[in-house]
């Protein structure tokens, strides 16, 4: 079938595990984790393809897969559902001769070449799906088109303690990267690689090839497929970004940024409607707080009903807060309920949880982690900084 011609195609890692998040992703990929409220962390970069005007986006997704793969269904909720182009879920597949896992960022890519083929693009532009952020991508395409790179990194400034969990870059004046060395125990500078990259598809085309033939790679664009561009005298520039960007790849991570929303300010604004992150609806009705409510400082989604108390917290749809019930300082997912006399402080709540009448979870001071559909019967305790994996039951005096 013929295809329109595409100046940009937007391939989306979205395959990752999260290890680092532990029980909030043993049954859903990263990007599938929710934030915000109503939102999933993979919202973020098909809304900024959306926004930038990139129609073409294929979601390569490996791990759980499932309820990702639904969430994002004909990509209408982003726009992504045109004939001419629309989001593509791309897993790993069977070959006529074999079938293989994606065993890499590179290979990812490396196995899908067909389809952005199919739209014979001058750029690819490869995104994480696991950030927060919001980006104009067009500004980056036109820094790239500008320096007539053959690959343009997106960077930004991060604290030397951190830096050697990033590809780190040292540049020219003129920000043609001279060096990258991905994920330095000794870091030389603070200027890290986002994981968003702009490449003209045909000079990354040959590298992918070559990538893949080499038995001792690892297929990876940091370790292997940058550097290697690099050294071939590729031209290879940074582009500086100033804005709001957030791995959340750690459960502590995940909850600052949430409760970063609940500043009078916010580093990045949800309600921006110049540059709207859009999501599929959770279709329930309006949120009802009741006579016997406080709320303060507090998101609070549709479907929500709430009797008790609520501080400086993030409720997704469906949440219930009984009356004589406190949840402060807390994420809590859909389809929980949080029972009279019950307490829940500094967590994070995956959905469809039971937090029983008298029951406490949490303190103020250690961040405490409940998987999905996890029961803790009444007056049980869940210890400070416990994570408790899914579908656990908690019961009185087995804290």
């Amino acid at each position: 079938m013929a295809v329109r011609k595409k100046r940009c195609v937007a391939m989306l890692l979205a395959g990752g595990q999260g290890s680092r998040l532990g029980v909030l992703t043993k049954y859903r990929a990263k990007p599938a984790v929710p934030f915000g409220g109503k939102y999933k962390i993979i919202d973020f970069p098909l809304s900024n393809c959306a926004n930038s005007g990139i129609d073409t986006v294929g979601v390569l997704t490996q791990y759980q897969p499932l309820e990702l793969n639904t969430y994002i269904g004909t990509g209408a909720p982003w726009d992504l559902d045109s004939s001419t182009g629309g989001a593509f879920v791309l897993p790993p597949y069977m070959k006529a001769t074999s079938g293989e896992w994606y065993s890499g960022t590179a290979n990812a890519i490396y196995q899908n070449m067909y389809f952005v083929d199919r739209y014979d693009p001058q750029l690819l532009l490869v995104l994480s799906g696991d950030h927060i952020y919001k980006m104009d991508y067009r500004r980056l395409i036109a820094f790239h088109e500008k320096n007539q790179a053959d690959c343009t990194i997106a960077v930004m400034r991060v604290p030397m303690s951190e830096a050697s969990r990033f590809g780190i870059l040292n540049t020219d004046a003129d920000l043609r990267v001279v060096e990258f060395d991905e994920k330095p125990a000794q870091p030389k500078n603070d200027l890290a690689s986002m994981g968003i990259y702009v490449f003209t598809w045909q000079r990354l085309r040959e590298f992918l090839i070559a990538d893949e033939e080499d038995e001792n790679s690892s297929h990876d664009f940091g370790k292997n497929v940058l550097p290697a561009m690099l050294d071939a005298g590729c031209r290879m520039f940074a582009y500086p970004f100033d804005g709001y960007w957030k791995d959340v790849g750690t459960a502590q991570s995940l909850w600052e940024s949430n409760m970063e929303l609940l500043e009078p300010d916010p580093a990045i604004a949800l309600s921006d409607e110049s540059w709207r992150i859009y999501a599929r609806s959770a279709n329930e009705p309006p949120h009802y707080i009741g006579p016997t409510a406080e709320v303060s400082s507090s998101l609070i989604s549709e479907g929500c009903e709430v009797y008790g108390k609520v501080e400086n917290s993030v409720l997704f749809s469906g949440v219930t807060v009984e009356a004589g019930a406190l949840v402060k300082d807390s994420v809590v997912m859909s389809g929980t309920k949080v029972a009279s006399g019950a307490q829940v402080q500094r967590s994070i709540i995956d959905e469809n949880c039971r937090i029983r009448e008298g029951a406490l979870v949490g303190d103020g001071e250690n961040l405490t982690v409940l998987g999905s559909d996890v029961q803790v019967e009444p007056e049980a305790k869940v210890k400070p900084g416990d994570w408790i994996a899914p579908k656990s039951v908690i019961a009185k005096g087995g804290e």
